[in-house]
């Protein structure tokens, strides 16, 4: 999907790692919500609450999900999803562009 239609932006931004990660918060009517972000390129530790998808829109990253030994290479039109309550690492080497949807089941 291209284009979200009929939400709420929150006009706050997400300012993470001193603004080399930044995201916008997205609500949707049904309680449903989404980041859109930026990411430059380093090495970050992420923790999720809920469940999360984090899909790739461009650029080009490595993560390292929960309970795996191995880095995966994920790059834009990709996508990979993280288990509630846990934490995950990425290895962004280019400037990266996703979108977070928070997955209440």
């Amino acid at each position: 999907m291209s284009e979200l239609n009929d939400v709420t932006v929150v006009r706050e931004a997400n300012i993470y790692f001193d603004g080399k990660v930044t995201s916008r918060t997205v609500l949707f009517a049904d309680g449903s919500k989404k980041t859109l972000g930026i990411m430059m390129p380093g090495d970050y530790t992420f923790g999720t609450g809920v469940r999360e998808s984090m899909e790739i829109l461009s650029g080009e990253l490595e993560v390292l999900l929960p309970g795996e030994k191995e880095w995966r290479p994920v790059k834009g039109g990709e996508a990979f999803e993280v288990v509630a309550d846990a934490e995950f690492k990425l290895r962004v080497k280019t400037l990266t562009d996703y979108c977070c949807s928070y997955l209440n089941d």
